[in-house]
């Protein structure tokens, strides 16, 4: 009957338009009773970043932009949610429409702008609830910033109390020059002072930086360089694409604005490990981008993540999609007689990265 329901609902969410859908998912999540995480399956179990996860996978930034359904999120099954990207003020973010389904190829074309309550709002929301399980804060500037570097500085003193860790977020697509801030230069001023802020904070929490499946060989080279250079905790590869394959199909591909979903799996996973072969084991990765099941999950893992997170394929399959995806993660770990997900690893990566 709950599977019933659930498809029902589904069926519901997607004849409507994507944003109000969106913000119906939110609030039934805000209105579940709190209840305990249920037990995972210790095979999934592993730790990342000094923090304990009990599954790697994660819900994206992009989904709860303004904390308001964190314990709902973990307790749907999922091993970690990352919240935001939040910016120090409350922004309205670019003009409807900004959402567009591309139902034909499991993905998505969102141009949102980082809409969202602004960090007071924020902080207020997780001190009220108090998540239990790992939570990370997305952080971004305003689009009006004069100083951005500013902006995530004053991210990082705000959330370094409640998060369990800190992502930067300098990929994303519908903000105006804000990629430009993977350049080499501008990304160095900008992590020294990141980690600066962080350290003098009183808890000292990892920072992640999130970067584009765009960049070319030579700008990962960069982004790596200086995230290996500076002592950044570990990358999450990565946003969306301003790419269009032409394999796509439905109509809305050509609107301005991020790819997501099944059409970025192969990018972002190349991306990956590229990035996982140049770092040389100094930090943890997360793999974003496509994951659609628990196949797509374990390539992830091979190709060097060692978290994974989604989004998009939910908005098609629902949450049943994440128990599904880790009882198919357990089975093949045991199929493979493994005794831990930390061994898929980087084992594919060399294979991934020379994908064409």
């Amino acid at each position: 009957m709950n599977k019933l329901l659930g498809a029902l609902a589904r069926q519901f969410l997607l004849r409507i338009d994507p944003e109000s859908a969106h913000g119906l998912a939110i609030a039934a999540l805000r209105a579940l009773p709190g209840a305990p995480a249920r037990p995972g399956d210790p095979l999934l179990a592993l730790e990342a970043f000094g923090l304990k996860f009990p599954n790697p996978l994660g819900m994206a930034a992009g989904f709860d932009k303004n904390a308001e359904a964190a314990r709902g999120l973990l307790n749907a099954g999922f091993g970690f949610v990352e919240l935001g990207t939040l910016t120090p003020h409350a922004q309205s973010g670019n003009p409807r429409p900004r959402i567009f389904r591309l139902g034909a190829d499991g993905g998505l074309v969102n141009r949102l702008g980082f809409n969202n309550d602004g960090y007071e709002a924020a902080l207020a929301r997780l001190r009220a609830a108090r998540p239990v399980g790992v939570v990370g804060i997305n952080i971004g500037p305003n689009k009006d910033a004069v100083d951005r570097i500013a902006d995530y500085v004053r991210g990082v003193k705000a959330f370094s109390g409640v998060a369990s860790y800190l992502t930067v977020n300098v990929s994303s697509p519908n903000t105006p020059g804000l990629r430009d801030l993977q350049g080499r230069e501008n990304l160095d001023a900008l992590v020294a002072r990141v980690l600066e802020a962080r350290d003098s904070c009183e808890t000292r929490r990892p920072v992640l930086l999130k970067i584009a499946p765009d960049l070319t060989s030579w700008e990962l080279d960069d982004a790596v360089g200086v995230a290996r250079a500076r002592g950044v905790d570990g990358l999450i590869v990565g946003n969306t694409t301003l790419s269009r394959p032409a394999s796509l199909k439905s109509f809305a591909a050509g609107e301005a604005g991020g790819l997501s979903g099944r059409p970025l799996f192969s990018l972002s996973t190349q991306r990956l490990a590229q990035a996982y072969l140049r770092a040389e084991g100094a930090f943890p990765l997360i793999g974003c981008g496509g994951v659609d099941g628990a196949e797509a999950l374990v390539a992830k893992l091979e190709a060097g993540a060692t978290l994974a997170q989604i989004y998009t394929a939910l908005i098609y399959r629902g949450p049943a999609l994440i128990d599904e995806i880790l009882a198919g993660l357990a089975r093949i770990l045991r199929a493979r007689g493994l005794r831990s997900v930390a061994q898929l690893t980087g084992t594919r990566a060399k294979d991934w990265a020379a994908e064409a």
